[in-house]
């Protein structure tokens, strides 16, 4: 349900995409092939399938995994859309010889859905992962989560089981599959949480991410505002508190508006520690982003949180948004809670 609170700025923006409210059906594995056809002349049989080469050109993966419910297939139709060749259901033991079967013909970009319903596939997984690193491709895993009342309401309104449920209840199946999923989530490129995310931000989370024409893609970053008391961010890499400023809340003439508009922004930006707190912050990311490259981290989310969401977070996220963006990194601003006072 798209929801009031979830609007905020992207550079750049994105498009919508459909929300996966419910878990995935148990299935065998269903290829979906890239929608646009490789450019370029084309002949009967690739090149790269003559008999005689024994070097495989390496491939972009990724891995989408995560909890059942979550979003994941969702997320592999966004990047079906961006042109990735996408296989649901894949067995981890199938991850390498799919991804060189590809690279044989004519596939550079190649996207699994992996989960749950590839028994014992935790394990199995995270040493797919690190052979085909081996093998010279360039793996990512994308961890789609959401919180467990979430979940629980998505899988409720479909009259569906969770896989894992048994005959339990649908929360048992959650909590197995969250222990079942801490070794790859530990080591996930990039964590996706649906909790909050209205269509259109699920696909420009994505669009920002891999939407690269098959190039190596930077360092990515997106900010958060949200309200301590709704909860901190699980997906945050870097919490900012900004509840050191004075609180427009407590201005009659500030209260019914947002950090979006003039008024309270300018009412933030204009404190006098504001200024000084956002220049020193940026030396400290100006420090980190360079580190983060050479460490191969290519998503930051930067979370800056106040009491509500609604006024100081907002102002100070779209101001560090506007200061990553002049630094020539591709940003996105979202606001977690807005709109929920």
């Amino acid at each position: 349900m798209s929801r009031a609170q979830d609007a905020g700025t992207t550079v750049p923006a994105g498009n919508g995409a459909p929300r996966e409210p419910g878990a995935e059906p148990l299935a065998e594995p269903v290829v979906r092939p890239s929608p646009e056809p490789p450019a370029g002349p084309q002949s009967d049989v690739p090149a790269a399938l003559d008999p005689a080469s024994t070097e495989l050109p390496p491939v972009e993966v990724v891995v989408v995994t995560g909890l059942s419910g979550a979003g994941k297939n969702s997320a592999g139709r966004v990047l079906e859309d961006l042109g990735w060749f996408v296989v649901d259901n894949l067995p981890p033991a199938l991850l390498l010889p799919m991804v060189e079967l590809g690279a044989r013909g004519d596939v550079r970009r190649f996207a699994a859905v992996v989960d749950v319903r590839s028994r014992a596939f935790s394990s199995d997984l995270q040493e797919a992962i690190r052979v085909l690193a081996g093998a010279g491709h360039r793996p990512r895993v994308v961890y789609v989560h959401a919180r467990d009342e979430v979940l629980v309401r998505r899988y409720e309104s479909n009259r569906r089981e969770h896989p894992l449920q048994g005959s339990g209840r649908i929360l048992d199946g959650i909590t197995a599959e969250r222990a079942l999923l801490t070794g790859i989530a530990g080591e996930a490129d990039l964590w996706v949480d649906t909790s909050d995310l209205n269509v259109h931000q699920l696909r420009a989370t994505l669009e920002n991410a891999f939407a690269r024409e098959g190039r190596t893609p930077p360092l990515t970053a997106t900010v958060l505002s949200f309200g301590f008391k709704y909860g901190l961010p699980l997906d945050a890499d870097l919490v900012v508190d900004a509840r050191f400023l004075p609180n427009p809340h407590w201005l009659p003439e500030l209260r019914p508006h947002t950090g979006q508009d003039p008024d309270v922004r300018d009412y933030v930006l204009g404190q006098e520690d504001a200024g000084p707190f956002l220049d020193r912050y940026t030396e400290v990311l100006r420090l980190l982003i360079p580190g983060y490259r050479r460490e191969g981290k290519r998503y930051l989310t930067l979370a800056v949180g106040c009491t509500g969401g609604k006024h100081r977070s907002v102002a100070i996220a779209e101001e560090f948004a506007r200061r990553l963006a002049a630094e020539g990194i591709d940003t996105v601003a979202r606001h977690r809670d807005l709109g929920r006072e």
